[in-house]
């Protein structure tokens, strides 16, 4: 009987000791777990710290450190800095695309205008003067240049070339520009400057 009762007691024990040591180990895991999370945390805050120039420390003697929320703020600020810088760059190469597009239907239209010219014998009886050829270009020029002053805008400099690229879509396409040399030599006839 007295050795049932030790046996009773050393299981008691044995008992105490495993649940102390199931406690101590969930402890030390839970206590683990809390330390890798923090140090991931500071890893983290260190590597905000090196990358964005902000946040690097200006002078590497002196004690002070940046807060947590001021390395927060300052990360915050400078990614809102690229993005504006990236939206920036992405306007002036939407900008340069349209100018290139615009400068292609230029040469095109050049070439087309060359091709004429040199597919064409000449004609001397048909010679215009060159006073009369002054006349036709002025009056080009006039109308093209009314066009578009009242059609730029010089606000700034985006806004300017926003609005050149929509007057050359507007007035500088072929059948524009057709349609007003055709209206424009009409005129010019009915005034006697040019005899057609």
């Amino acid at each position: 009987m007295i050795h049932g009762f030790l046996k009773h007691i050393d299981d008691e024990d044995s008992d105490q000791k495993s649940t102390l040591s199931y406690k101590e180990r969930r402890r030390e895991a839970h206590t683990q777990a809390e330390q890798k999370r923090r140090d991931a945390i500071k890893r983290g805050y260190e590597d905000l710290q090196s990358l964005v120039p902000t946040c690097q420390q200006q002078d590497s003697i002196s004690s002070y450190k940046l807060s947590k929320a001021t390395i927060l703020q300052r990360s915050i600020d400078y990614i809102q800095f690229l993005l504006q810088q990236k939206k920036k760059q992405d306007d002036e190469l939407n900008a340069l695309r349209k100018e290139v597009v615009a400068l292609q239907i230029m040469k095109a239209n050049y070439e087309t205008i060359v091709k004429v010219h040199q597919s064409q014998p000449s004609q001397n009886s048909n010679k215009v003067s060159d006073e009369m050829k002054f006349q036709v270009f002025q009056a080009v020029c006039d109308s093209l240049f009314q066009s578009f002053n009242s059609s730029i805008s010089v606000a700034n400099f985006g806004e300017l070339s926003a609005c050149v690229f929509s007057w050359l879509e507007e007035y500088c396409k072929p059948q524009t520009l057709q349609e007003m040399m055709l209206s424009l030599l009409c005129q010019l006839n009915n005034i006697k400057l040019l005899d057609i």
